[in-house]
């Protein structure tokens, strides 16, 4: 399985980006999703969660009501389409794939995870 994250760059405070996920290889039964960000010098947090079938969601408490993560299976991508951003939201914004169907709770923590992207800078400027 392959992922390729795009959609970062440089945006205002206040302002808004959407960051896509494609998917390849072996994905055809479906996938759990998730979005997870590193800023300098911090670990890698979560952000959003999907599960394979789009029944459920799960957000960070920092981007709930702000950020939006949907999948669109017939291009397996996954997206997040990311509002009011503020400066505190600027990192590397990686995304990750679950082959196992795991429930939203796991699709929480970094372990869930079979396979991560390279990762997107999203800046946001003050």
């Amino acid at each position: 399985v392959q992922l390729q994250a795009s959609g970062g760059g440089l945006v205002q405070a206040g302002g808004s980006l959407r960051l896509a996920c494609a998917a390849s290889g072996r994905t055809r039964a479906g996938y759990g999703a998730g979005w997870f960000r590193q800023a300098p010098g911090k670990e890698r947090e979560f952000v959003a969660a999907i599960t394979w079938n789009g029944d459920s969601t799960y957000y960070a408490d920092s981007v709930k009501g702000r950020f939006t993560i949907s999948r669109d299976n017939a291009k397996n991508t996954v997206n997040l389409q990311m509002n009011t951003l503020k400066p505190e939201d600027t990192a590397v914004y990686y995304c990750a794939a679950d082959l196992g169907r795991q429930n939203i709770y796991y699709l929480r923590l970094r372990r869930t995870y079979d396979y991560w992207g390279q990762g997107t800078l999203v800046t946001v400027s003050s």
